[in-house]
């Protein structure tokens, strides 16, 4: 693993990420992988999908 370098949009140095900065984020990731959500809510458990429901159309059927 390397160090990051982080630059600004104008391509300036804004900071510098040590090797053992990034071990720590990597043990607390596997630890806690809800730490670094980037939405920060909860997880919602999924609902079971609503029935499908018929409607009747006015076009009718051709014979043939």
């Amino acid at each position: 693993m390397h160090e990051v370098k982080v630059f600004d949009s104008s391509g300036n140095l804004k900071k510098v990420i040590s090797v053992n900065s990034l071990r720590k984020r990597s043990a607390q990731l596997i630890e806690k992988p809800s730490m670094f959500r980037k939405n920060n809510k909860p997880a919602k458990a999924q609902k079971a999908p609503a029935k499908a429901v018929r409607t009747k159309t006015t076009k009718t059927r051709k014979k043939a």
